[in-house]
């Protein structure tokens, strides 16, 4: 090979090892991820029940998450449930910390496990009974159905001696494939340990509109067989009666 084939060669070499070391490579991903949500809806109500007393409700919180599967969270929202059951409390605000972990056991099968505690801070009268309740739960899903089972390891939303009162959810959230419009269907049943008329059946049957960017508008129906006579307020009002709800929230 001449003097000027080995030059060309070597330029050629040098080139091509420029190019490569020049190309784009694929970013690892991060092992932790961090994810926020603000809403805005019509009236909170949780399990079924009124906890804003048919008034709107800001709601928001964030979700750390570790690739491994592992995540901690905190959600928060206005309230006003507990000053109406008494009117000696001052308690606006519900504060949720969370953490846990979920990962899949077989291909579309995942399951999510975790504690969660509520907690209200706020004024309460001497003698009244804690509102702030700790639950483990576990969940299990198959495509668009999740299945998830909760135990209060502590009296439950303010109930005396009611320890080990457990709450079942079966929830559906099906893409219908139309104008980015998911179907939410849920069944819920709260059994209340100690407290006689306490346990109830809920359900839930809305839409949730995805506009992309994070923002989403929901609007649901949602009724209960709540007792009255457990579940009406110092304001008279029926705390698990049949109602609309409408949510506007950004995800970031």
């Amino acid at each position: 090979m001449s003097r000027n084939s080995l030059v060309a060669l070597a330029l050629l070499t040098l080139a091509a090892t420029a190019q490569a070391n020049d190309a784009p490579v694929a970013a690892a991903a991060p092992d932790f991820t961090l994810s926020a949500n603000l809403s805005l809806t019509s009236q909170y109500r949780y399990r079924g029940l009124m906890q804003s007393d048919n008034k709107p409700a800001v709601q928001g919180g964030f979700d750390l998450a570790h690739r491994s599967g592992f995540y901690l969270g905190n959600w928060n929202s206005s309230i006003s449930w507990l000053g109406d059951s008494n009117p000696d409390v001052s308690a606006p605000v519900e504060m949720d910390f969370y953490g846990g972990y979920k990962g899949n056991v077989a291909d579309g099968v995942p399951v999510d496990l975790g504690v969660l505690q509520y907690y209200y801070p706020g004024d309460f009268p001497s003698g009244y009974t804690s509102p702030d309740t700790t639950e483990l739960y576990a969940g299990i899903g198959y495509g668009p159905i999740m299945f998830k089972y909760s135990i209060a390891m502590t009296n439950l939303f303010g109930f005396a001696d009611s320890k080990y009162s457990q709450y079942f959810d079966l929830s559906a959230n099906v893409d219908t494939g139309v104008w980015g419009l998911t179907l939410n269907a849920h069944a819920g049943r709260q059994m209340v340990k100690n407290v006689d008329k306490g346990s109830y059946t809920d359900w839930k049957l809305g839409l949730t509109k995805d506009f992309g960017q994070g923002l989403s508008v929901s609007l649901a129906y949602l009724d209960t067989n709540a007792d009255r006579a457990v579940y009406t307020n110092t304001r008279g009002r029926d705390m698990g009666r049949a109602t609309g709800v409408l949510s506007l929230t950004k995800t970031f």
